[in-house]
């Protein structure tokens, strides 16, 4: 009664047994719950203010970290600061530049090289990559292989958009320059995923390269010959990797975000986080 005086407007219909909702009081009740939950949104800004980690962290991973990564991340961000849960993104390299840079997520983790214009990094790991060969291919019994020796396979590649697909072509950058050999023959085939490319070698469709973390750690068996190791899957056998001068290649991935998140316990958390992971195989940096 007081808010119609007040208004100057009916806002209920009255009768001696009902009361109810005029089509003006209605349209004014929803515009009054709107106005409440936006006063709760400014509440929970403030108060995400005051503690860093209180409030959701939108977080972007690429295709090739995502799966491996994730899992144990997300138990381990529950552990450490359950009032901070992860919104998760996978997404190409240069789609999560554009979610960083126009604020539709707040931190990616990425591997280098990516232009890093506007963005605060962090190191995380350094990952070797493992070739996957079928386990009736020859090199299936040796211990490590080189790049060289793999230019010679028909390789698998992930499709245009994966910057995994540069790395592998930085080690064997033949395959940029062709599909095929001079007689023909296919030399390298796309897939659409990493598991994807490892059922295809399985298949003996060709061999591949693979970051350390992707190389299941479950039903494997382990053969260890001096400092070198080959893992052994079903049908597929992952092998250690050297370059030309006797390097594992590899990938580094950080932790990337913009200069304008002031978030940053939220990013000291999550580090903490990635470094609380179970990281086979790969060497963490700080």
């Amino acid at each position: 009664k007081k808010l119609e005086e007040e208004l100057e407007v009916k806002l209920f219909e009255r009768s001696a047994n009902e009361i109810s909702l005029t089509a003006l009081g209605g349209e004014i009740v929803r515009q009054a719950q709107s106005v409440l939950e936006q006063a709760a949104g400014i509440k929970e800004i403030a108060k995400r203010g005051k503690d860093p980690l209180a409030g959701p962290l939108r977080l972007g991973v690429i295709y090739t970290i995502g799966p491996y990564l994730l899992p144990d991340l997300v138990r381990q961000v529950i552990d450490q600061a359950p009032q901070m849960p992860l919104m998760l993104q996978e997404n190409f390299t240069v789609k999560l530049l554009e979610m960083l840079r126009t604020g539709e997520i707040d931190c990616a983790i990425m591997a280098e090289p990516f232009p890093d214009a506007g963005l605060a990094t962090a190191p995380l790991y350094d990952e070797p990559f493992m070739a996957a060969v079928p386990n009736h291919h020859p090199l299936a019994q040796r211990n490590a292989v080189t790049a060289q020796e793999l230019k010679a396979e028909t390789m698998l590649l992930l499709g245009t958009g994966h910057c995994f697909r540069d790395h592998v072509l930085e080690v064997c950058p033949e395959f940029a320059r062709f599909a095929s050999n001079a007689e023909g023959i296919r030399r390298s085939f796309e897939g659409s995923s990493l598991e994807t490319i490892k059922h295809m070698v399985a298949a003996g469709m060709g061999v591949t390269l693979v970051p350390r973390l992707s190389v299941p750690s479950e039903a494997l068996v382990t053969r260890a010959k001096g400092r070198r190791r080959a893992v052994v899957e079903t049908h597929v056998r992952y092998l250690p990797v050297a370059d030309e001068d006797g390097r594992p290649p590899m990938r580094r991935v950080l932790l990337a975000w913009r200069r304008s998140f002031t978030r940053y316990e939220a990013i000291a958390a999550l580090r903490n986080a990635v470094y609380a992971c179970e990281l086979p195989g790969v060497e963490r940096l700080s």
